[in-house]
């Protein structure tokens, strides 16, 4: 005994903290099955409200577990558009949804802006938002029969062909900076909200039909989509579209499933940071997704999405930052997906956002002093209509 005490002393503290966690959710897990504490709401969507200690502390925790035969998922933006903010709450009731999560990390300010995604934003297909920093994302594709989710890590990169001469562009759909080339789509908004120190190009069926220089704010046409450069790629693109009046845009998207490629315009794609389980085991990827350390091991309410070894999906919110409840860290919380059975499992926005709408009401608990906070996009659960 003294001798595997000594062995596991010289585990890492982080590692060692993160071990005794799970041992000890494992126990809870087998002295008071979570199993016994769902509810079936409606077929194919089982719910439970359950109160555990994580590292000393009592936590707040809503749990959906879902049958993807019986629901599906779906994301929403916010007013479905590319930026905006609206309650998870307001989103959910808009579209008939019987329940929603918030889900993916989004700008949190008063500006035009609010509620740009921060990561890969997809719905029904189309691009929203840009890949940010090699980020993991939920992808969903709702068919026939069945909803499949899987968990990856994808990277898309696009660029525009001017005449002979070819742009990266750096951004979907949100704010232009000072040297910069974005490019705005129909969701974004009837105009590309763009100040009047760069040019852009107005696209329609693939055909440029303006070039506006100097003025900006240019409106988006229904059928293509506006180019925006400033800086140095407003000189490049200037010198280019002088030459030749044609405008190519390509796209390469890397590290997507296979399945999921067969039909894009039932996909849909959020991305949250860090990935928490991978392939049955802990592998918590804040480094490599640029988080930080501090995010990981400090208690926060949060939001967190999980495939089972069932084949069922599980969302789940812990509340925090209350007398009531604690919060979680990110190493707890993902060993307590791992006992409920988790095979791969993801983080996504967490602190006020974390919300749970469940059959007409907010059944967790928000931390905001507000109350329930405006997000950007949700994911959504239906009930599949019976044949």
């Amino acid at each position: 005994m003294q001798g595997n005490m000594k062995t596991i002393l010289k585990i890492p503290f982080v590692r060692l903290a993160s071990l005794v966690s799970l041992l000890c959710v494992l126990w809870a897990s087998v002295v008071n099955s979570p199993a016994q504490d769902f509810k079936t709401l409606k077929g194919g969507i089982e719910y439970a409200e359950i109160r555990r200690e994580f590292s000393g502390k009592e936590v707040n925790i809503n749990l959906l577990r879902l049958d993807l035969k019986k629901v599906r998922l779906d994301v929403h933006h916010a007013m479905d558009a590319a930026i905006g903010t609206e309650k998870t709450s307001s989103i959910g009731t808009r579209h008939g949804a019987f329940a929603a999560i918030n889900a993916g990390f989004f700008r949190l300010d008063t500006s035009l802006f609010a509620g740009d995604s921060s990561g890969l934003l997809m719905i029904d297909g189309k691009f929203l938002s840009e890949t940010t920093n090699g980020r993991i994302q939920l992808l969903i594709n709702n068919k026939p029969n069945r909803t499949d989710v899987a968990m990856a890590r994808t990277f898309l990169s696009q660029t525009v062909k001017v005449g002979k001469d070819s742009f990266d562009i750096a951004g979907i759909n949100r704010e232009r900076k000072q040297d910069d080339l974005v490019i705005y789509t129909p969701e974004f908004n009837r105009t590309t909200l763009t100040g009047g120190d760069g040019i852009e190009l107005v696209v329609s069926r693939g055909n440029v039909v303006s070039i506006i220089n100097d003025l900006g704010n240019s409106v988006i046409p229904p059928n293509g989509y506006v180019i925006s450069a400033s800086g140095s790629f407003r000189e490049g693109v200037s010198v280019a579209v002088k030459m030749a009046a044609t405008v190519v845009l390509s796209r390469q998207w890397d590290g997507v499933p296979k399945e999921f490629l067969k039909d894009r315009s039932r996909l849909d794609i959020v991305a949250g940071v860090p990935q928490l389980i991978k392939n049955g085991k802990i592998d918590i990827t804040w480094e490599l997704e640029k988080s930080t350390k501090a995010f990981v091991e400090t208690r926060h309410p949060r939001t967190a999405v999980a495939k089972l070894k069932d084949g069922k999906f599980l969302m789940i919110t812990a509340d925090g930052r209350s007398e009531s409840s604690a919060g979680i860290d990110l190493y707890d919380l993902a060993a307590y997906l791992l006992s409920l059975g988790a095979t791969d499992a993801m983080n996504l926005d967490g602190g006020g956002s974390t919300t749970m709408f469940v059959d007409g009401k907010v059944v967790n608990k928000p931390s905001d002093k507000e109350g329930e906070r405006k997000v950007s996009d949700a994911i959504l659960i239906t009930p599949r209509k019976k044949k």
